[in-house]
């Protein structure tokens, strides 16, 4: 599901279940869940499994996913990357650093945001635009994609970055694709001095998403040029 959205430089591997995926760690992974329940430990395996096989994709050696700085994935050299997870869903997007310059994904479950929490992740203009998209198609869980938007930007935003970047500084407008399954665009105006990329400073992000199989999915890449 992961990978309609994502480019063809880029390998995404996705799993439905995690089960006994933790005996597949490496020793350094393993002692970061060592004492987490083993729900929390599957979880784990589940997206580092996922990962190497990407990277096997890729034609390298299958190497730990340690977490590097705020907790994200410390990458070996030469590659980008992002990983997701929620219940019943794990997945790994992986692409060559020469291919791209970031990319960030994320999954959610398909159901609204608990009650007060749209309030904490959203701007008015976006609270307002997410009002009439849900005229135009309530069977979406507007909020919670707006949710899960913010988070694949951020994850695309942090390598470059080494930054944090609030909910409050990126403002997304989705756009709808006709026909089929719920699915489209976003575009995510940066309000605050947006990153380098070679000689360009980025002033936003561009992503896709789609909502399918009781998930929200979505994607941001960030190319070179």
């Amino acid at each position: 599901m992961i990978e309609e959205l994502l480019p063809g430089s880029v390998v995404a591997v996705e799993s439905r279940d995690h089960t006994g995926m933790d005996v597949e760690l490496y020793p350094e992974e393993a002692v970061l869940v060592s004492r987490a329940v083993a729900k929390r430990r599957g979880e784990f395996a589940a997206v580092r499994v996922c990962a190497r096989r990407a990277m096997a994709t890729l034609g390298l050696p299958p190497q730990p996913v340690l977490p590097g700085r705020r907790g994200a994935p410390d990458w070996q050299a030469g590659l980008v990357g992002s990983l997701t997870h929620c219940e019943g869903y794990y997945a790994a997007a992986l692409a060559l650093s020469a291919d791209l310059a970031s990319l960030g994904i994320d999954a959610e479950p398909e159901a609204p945001l608990p009650d007060g929490v749209l309030r904490l992740v959203s701007l008015p203009a976006e609270r307002d635009r997410l009002g009439q998209l849900e005229v135009d198609d309530p069977t979406v869980p507007w909020d919670r994609l707006l949710f899960s938007a913010k988070e694949a930007v951020y994850k695309a935003w942090s390598p470059l970055t080494g930054k944090w970047l609030d909910f409050s500084e990126a403002d997304i407008e989705f756009t709808v694709a006709p026909g089929g399954p719920p699915r489209g665009g976003f575009s995510a105006r940066l309000l605050v001095p947006g990153p380098r990329v070679g000689e360009r400073r980025l002033d936003g992000f561009e992503g896709r998403w789609t909502v399918r199989d009781g998930f929200v999915v979505t994607a941001v890449t960030v190319p070179h040029a």
